[in-house]
């Protein structure tokens, strides 16, 4: 074997990439990372985490100018929107940030090669781009591939009115009716964006709840809201069939033994994403696959074979951006002798919907799978002052705690900025936070944070303002 050109090699620069890549730069390694797409950030960046919200947050803000703003006393004309626009604005938000973490491989000598990569051996990566092919030495190779979009037998994606989440951020108009196939944060979440947008939009989901990962109460309550914001839902129900109709697309749709047809301007199919390794030379390396094709690694993210490492969405677990980035950082800071850590029990997932939905830790099926004994404390949004002040008040903070220790297993949120409140409820549980150390800490008034003092106290049923 020749010397190694690098320290580490590093395949994709997703979330979990750039970001192991810059932290293994500060370790002191000399560090490439191979990307086959033209920018950085990988699915997150360009084609999923932030150009869905980026559409969130432009439609949501449509929404609530033309009809949110009447009750605090603004009047305001008829409200239109610029579908083009609202789109130009997306991409100026991927594009700001792709830039950004070029210019941070940059700061930190991160050596960016463009290209398709392929493991030609333990200490080799091959990379393919229009120049040519090159041979690049590593002393390891760290895998951050991501995931792709699961395409369904009955309903492959042809782009344009069977979907995939990738062309639902680019439609270049509203959909008249749009199916989406799936009950999980992708379809819901853009699931709403077009419906605000004016879309009449139908979930088929498999299953009997809509995003069956989390805590079933605040699943039901999530569909309420939903429901109520006008999308509908079949549950229990699974799309066996598509065909042309037209410009339309005819879906036949199976549920308790009875079958109809829905017709669609567009179908999104959105039922999960699995690791993708395809073309990276994994099966000629020997690299070990589990049965759901996602590669094997121990608790130091190696392989079955010396000197390669892999993380994030190919790998066991939430497929998650910030999952798989502090498994980037954990698994080189672990390659340079240091204690890396993952707790992956406090791990917040988050739907962006309104109201948004974050949950970290156990459920109460969770709970009781496991036979832990639990208390639960629930306090609504309805009752605290900030969300009275902001006219949103739908949703609620449930806290679970254990009926013994008062330690904290799991907290759900279903209410407005969920997705930052569930910040303090995964650091009290990295801390080993009993729901009375949350119940006892000041929390400013008025704020929405006082909604998970009130779950803490409501515990031990002692809520104050309820």
């Amino acid at each position: 074997m020749a010397d190694p050109t690098f320290d580490l090699v590093i395949i994709g620069a997703g979330p979990g990439g750039y970001q192991a890549a810059i932290r293994a730069a500060q370790l002191g390694m000399r560090v490439a990372c191979v990307e086959k797409a033209p920018t950085l950030g990988g699915t997150c960046l360009n084609i999923g985490c932030i150009p869905s919200k980026a559409l969130l947050e432009s439609s949501e803000l449509f929404v609530h100018t033309a009809h949110g703003v009447t009750s605090h006393g603004i009047k305001v004309g008829a409200v239109t929107f610029d579908l083009e626009a609202m789109m130009a604005r997306k991409t100026k938000v991927v594009t700001i940030l792709t830039k950004g973490i070029a210019g941070l491989f940059r700061k930190n000598k991160v050596e960016w090669i463009k290209g398709t990569a392929r493991i030609a051996g333990a200490n080799m990566v091959e990379v393919r781009a229009t120049e040519g092919v090159q041979q690049i030495g590593a002393a390891r190779i760290l895998i951050a591939s991501g995931s792709a979009p699961i395409e369904l037998p009955a309903l492959p994606f042809d782009g344009e009115t069977i979907i995939s989440s990738t062309e639902a951020l680019a439609l270049t108009k509203v959909p008249q009716r749009m199916l989406v196939v799936g009950g999980g944060a992708i379809g819901l979440e853009l699931g709403s964006v077009w419906r605000r947008l004016g879309s009449d939009v139908l979930v088929v989901e498999f299953l009997d709840r809509i995003v069956p990962g989390t805590d079933k109460e605040i699943g039901a309550e999530l569909k309420k809201a939903l429901e109520k914001g006008g999308m509908k839902f079949q549950l229990s129900a699974s799309a066996t069939r598509a065909e042309k109709d037209g410009d339309r697309m005819r879906v036949t749709v199976e549920s308790g033994g009875k079958t109809s047809v829905e017709i669609a301007d567009v179908v999104l199919v959105a039922v999960g994403r699995r690791p993708f390794h395809e073309g990276l030379g994994t099966d000629i390396a020997g690299i070990a696959l589990d049965e759901r094709g996602r590669i094997k690694v121990d608790e130091h993210f190696a392989t079955s074979v010396p000197g390669i490492y892999a993380i994030g969405d190919v790998i066991t677990g939430p497929m998650l951006a910030h999952k798989a980035e502090e498994e980037g950082v954990a698994a080189v800071e672990m390659m340079a002798g240091l204690a890396g850590h993952v707790n992956y029990a406090a791990i917040p997932n988050v739907v962006y919907t309104s109201p948004e939905l974050a949950s970290v830790g156990l459920s109460e099926d969770d709970a009781a799978a496991r036979g832990i004994p639990i208390k639960v404390g629930r306090f609504p949004f309805i009752a605290n002052s900030r969300a009275r002040c902001m006219d949103d008040t739908t949703g609620l903070v449930k806290m679970i705690a254990d009926a013994k220790t008062d330690r904290i297993l799991g907290v759900h949120i279903l209410g407005p900025h969920a997705s930052e409140l569930i910040a303090e409820a995964a650091v009290a549980m990295e801390f080993g936070a009993s729901a009375e150390d949350i119940a006892r800490s000041v929390h400013a008034h008025p704020t929405l944070a006082e909604t998970l003092k009130e779950a803490a106290l409501a515990v031990d049923g002692r809520a104050i303002n309820i």
